[in-house]
Parts: C-alpha cells; structure tokens; sequence
C-alpha cells in the first residue's frame, strides 16, 4: 500500500460525508479507443465534458458523478491506471 499514489487522498476523502457528486479529470491520448475505455469507468447518466488540446493530440476529460462512498471512487481511479496513456489529475 506503499507504493498507492491515491493514499494521500483516500485519507482527504474519507473527512468528506458520502454519497456526494465527485468531479474526476484525466487527461488522455485523444484516440476513439482511449475515449470509449474511460467512459467506461463511468454509469451512463455521470456528466461528461471533453476538451481537446490545442493540437488536437489530447483530450481532457472531467466527469461529474454521484459516488456512494470512497471506495466507488478508488475503483474508478483503480481502473483508470489500466488506460495506457491516461493521467489523473
């Protein structure tokens, strides 16, 4: 658990009261393939906005969604790190 670069903020979110709206952002190669794996972390109603870079090579993605707890929240960012290429911000 060490190694976790989310312990930091499991431990800021676990003062915060549950369930909540929690916004995610990433920023990822702006691919077809990219876009569909991180929608895919997400339910169909979660709020998304894209915004590609200025050249057009990344995609910056904020998503807005109802989370029932923190550990919803680590699995979504747990998935994340299976998107080659993808940052969480």
């Amino acid at each position: 658990m060490e190694n976790d670069p989310f312990v930091s903020l499991r431990a800021q979110l676990e003062q915060e009261v549950w369930p909540a709206v929690y916004m995610f952002k990433f920023i990822i190669p702006n691919t077809p393939e990219k876009i569909a794996k991180t929608a895919a972390l997400f339910d169909e109603g979660a709020d998304m906005t894209f915004h590609p870079s200025s050249t057009g090579k990344y995609l910056s993605i904020s998503v807005k969604e109802m989370m029932l707890d923190v550990d919803s929240i680590m699995e979504i960012y747990a998935g994340s790190k299976k998107i080659q290429g993808l940052m969480a911000l």
